[in-house]
């Protein structure tokens, strides 16, 4: 059995702190990034993340904080990278230590602007971390539900089987069910493209479009996640997993999903930037569309809701006209 060795959590926003409450669980001791020094005096004083998750509480005894990444990849076996996907490429420009023997798992729903690369993509080829190393995890998770202990399913992929099981063992938990996938890539592509997905569901909820139509609309999605998937990584899955459908299903719909609140704004007349500056966490759906927009231009895929939340939140058109024309292409 692969020995995952000591693990270190790289973020410190709400699904960072999920993680954390879930592995240091099994191994009781993590070591965990902050940026700021004074977050990390905060969370020594109170006992708990002074800005995210308020309600987990934590052994102080059991974590090693530091806002010094490098040290932290040199004394950790396996690094857990929990952070926006738009701040990953400033982030990783600080590291100075060979990576390249660590197991890398990205919990990062995300893709890395300018560069148009899922996480896994990018740590490969720009850290030179072997694709055996690389694990991702997914699935339908909110890290408010795993605050509380609801029940959870997670999926890991990674090419290697051993890794990705030892990964597994970490996480699961009374309340979080684990299996393993080898569609590393599959699963990232899906964690993007959900989250345009849910801004869609959002702009059409905050247009007054009911519950029928947003059925429709998460099933022509499920449908243009399948024909990019297939396009990208063209291996046998099943759209029905629960990495897949079910990631799809909890972002379009739940109170708690930001994408979802991000365009639920947009669809009731906020402007772009005006919800974006509302929002308290960034909607990862916004630079996705982009990303996933030009990478699409040269895989020709036929994807008109990601054309349509590209028109709505980069070309600026009115989001009851776009709307308007991409119900004209459902059936």
């Amino acid at each position: 059995m692969f020995n995952i060795g000591k693990i270190a959590i790289i973020g410190s926003g709400s699904w960072a702190t999920a993680i954390a409450k879930i592995v240091v669980e099994h191994t009781h001791h993590i070591g965990w990034y902050f940026r700021r020094d004074d977050r990390i005096e905060d969370f020594r004083r109170i006992g708990h993340n002074p800005s995210y998750l308020t309600s987990i509480r934590f052994n102080l005894d059991e974590l090693t904080f530091s806002s010094d990444i490098n040290r932290l990849v040199q004394d950790y076996d396996t690094l857990i990278f929990v952070t926006p996907s738009p701040y990953l490429k400033a982030l990783l420009k600080k590291i100075k230590v060979r990576m390249t023997n660590k197991v890398v798992v990205t919990a990062i729903k995300g893709i890395v602007p300018d560069e148009n690369l899922v996480c896994s993509e990018y740590f490969n080829k720009v850290l030179g971390v072997p694709d055996d190393h690389l694990a991702v995890i997914g699935g339908p998770s909110h890290a408010e539900e795993v605050a509380m202990e609801r029940l959870t399913y997670l999926t890991v992929g990674c090419t290697d089987k051993e890794k990705a099981q030892a990964v597994t063992e970490v996480l699961a938990s009374h309340y979080v069910k684990t299996k393993i996938s080898p569609d590393v890539i599959g699963i990232e592509y899906a964690s993007v493209l959900k989250n345009v997905y849910a801004i869609a569901a959002g702009i059409c909820s905050g247009l007054k479009y009911g519950d029928n139509f947003q059925a429709v609309l998460m099933s022509n999605a499920m449908q243009e996640m399948e024909r990019a998937l297939t396009t990208i990584n063209p291996i046998q899955r099943s759209m029905i997993d629960s990495v897949y459908l079910g990631d799809q299903l909890v972002t379009g719909y739940s109170k708690f999903s930001r994408n979802n609140t991000f365009g639920a704004m947009i669809g009731k007349g906020y402007s772009v930037k005006a919800a974006q500056l509302e929002m308290e966490m960034i909607a990862e759906g916004y630079f996705g569309t982009k990303c996933m927009k030009e990478i699409n231009r040269h895989l020709h895929v036929n994807m008109p809701i990601l054309d349509a939340m590209y028109n709505i939140l980069y070309e600026g058109i009115n989001p009851q006209i776009e709307i308007k024309l991409l119900t004209d292409s459902f059936r």
